[in-house]
């Protein structure tokens, strides 16, 4: 399945003016930030631009994370605009199958793993994650299907 993007948001397209600034193309809007720190590699946690810092950094506030110095603050930071994506589009689905590669809201964020199977109770299903070795189970509102974006489109992997 792929999802394109509107032609006023790509900033791929070389006549696109936005596509000398990556920062342009995310203003105001909900996102995804990668994870880099090491124990969040991989992982997504959603958020909204807040502003930009210099050409290649945008600020963002954190939909689930919240500040060290006040928990009733959203956490705000400096982000890559390269470790920026735009909320994926969700895709309905009624189950999954084993070794579907799937994202899992976890620990504030999104983690990328398969399914390894299914509860005896058929309502929740098990995640397994290559990073950490860990297997968990999840009801499936807590799993969608996963998504690349590439090329300034949404790609079904």
């Amino acid at each position: 399945m792929e999802i394109k993007r509107s032609q006023s948001d790509q900033s791929q397209n070389p006549r696109n003016k936005n596509s000398r600034n990556p920062t342009k193309s995310f203003d105001h809007s909900n996102v995804e930030v990668c994870g880099k720190e090491d124990g969040f590699l991989g992982s997504y946690y959603q958020g909204k631009v807040v502003g930009k810092v210099g050409r290649n950094k945008i600020m963002v506030e954190y939909k689930t994370l919240v500040s060290e110095d006040d928990e009733q603050r959203p956490l705000s930071e400096p982000v890559e605009a390269s470790d920026v994506r735009p909320v994926p589009p969700v895709v309905p689905v009624s189950g999954f199958e084993v070794l579907e590669k799937v994202d899992a809201f976890d620990n504030d964020g999104w983690w990328v793993g398969r399914i390894s199977g299914r509860c005896e109770d058929g309502r929740r299903y098990f995640v397994y994650f290559e990073s950490s070795g860990d297997e968990i189970a999840y009801p499936i509102h807590r799993i969608r299907v996963h998504q690349e974006w590439e090329d300034g489109q949404w790609l079904v992997v």
